[in-house]
């Protein structure tokens, strides 16, 4: 069982959104949009529930670990650079619909 959240009650709602968000891409989306939504995920669960655990966890902390997780990756050749776009592309669009 996953501990409670000491991040804001605004931070937990963000969360939420950003993941309902991947989820509507997953169903819905092309297999081009189910790899770019699926791969951003992977990092996002990760970072977004360790923020969750944190009293001091915002959106702009989000923003900065899920961009320095992603680089890392990007830097890695984990994706092609088209994909990268696509994947920066995906997280600016869903942080713009949060904020």
């Amino acid at each position: 069982m996953q501990p409670p959240a000491l991040a804001p009650e605004v931070f937990v709602e963000q969360v939420l959104a950003i993941d309902a968000a991947l989820d509507d891409v997953v169903n819905h989306g092309s297999d081009d949009d189910l790899f770019i939504a699926s791969y951003l995920q992977g990092h996002y669960a990760v970072i977004a529930r360790k923020l969750e655990m944190s009293a001091d966890a915002c959106l702009d902390l989000l923003d900065h670990d899920m961009t320095t997780s992603l680089q890392n990756a990007f830097d890695n050749k984990e994706v092609d650079e088209t994909d990268a776009d696509k994947i920066q592309l995906l997280w600016a669009r869903l942080l713009d619909q949060v904020r």
